[in-house]
């Protein structure tokens, strides 16, 4: 081969290695470019994953001060409770001291109401109980002593018993 024959073979080889270094270097460039907008949004994930993390831990801290909130309630309506009965209990004792006729069975409830409505149905109940009693007593009812004194009716007696009787008296 001749020597220009080489130096065309051999710039043709430049011309398509420059061509390839060109190529490649593009490449080089978008790639740095992408590495760089994927640096950039991983930089940008991270952020939002503190701040992600961050917000976690605020609703935990916040659900668990709900938590002991919850546990507080719920201990204080336990308690409200107990009082509640409490004094329903003190009101229904009051109630059989101050009308000790009622029966304290039927006097029952859970409430000042539901109690209130119990002492109601009682007072109906010892009413209705003391009225039928009262009409027993009065079927049964014998009049006290013996029946007044008075003359005997002597028109009914014969001529000989009116005599018997005028001679018994003297």
């Amino acid at each position: 081969m001749c020597v220009d024959e080489e130096v065309v073979l051999l710039e043709e080889q430049l011309a398509t290695a420059h061509a390839d270094v060109e190529r490649l270097q593009t490449q080089l460039a978008e790639l740095t470019a992408r590495q760089s907008q994927h640096d950039e949004e991983l930089h940008a994930l991270s952020g939002q994953l503190q701040a992600s993390r961050a917000e976690a831990e605020t609703a935990r801290s916040e659900a668990q001060s709900q938590a002991e909130a919850f546990g507080q309630l719920r201990e204080s309506m336990a308690a409200a409770q107990a009082q509640g009965r409490e004094a329903v209990q003190r009101y229904r004792e009051v109630v059989l001291e101050r009308e000790p006729q009622l029966p304290a069975d039927l006097v029952a409830g859970d409430s000042i109401g539901e109690l209130d409505m119990a002492v109601d149905r009682a007072r109906q109940t010892v009413a209705q109980v003391r009225q039928h009693l009262e009409q027993q007593a009065q079927a049964l009812r014998v009049p006290a002593g013996a029946p007044a004194r008075g003359s005997p009716d002597l028109s009914e007696l014969s001529s000989a018993e009116k005599i018997r009787l005028g001679l018994s008296k003297t």
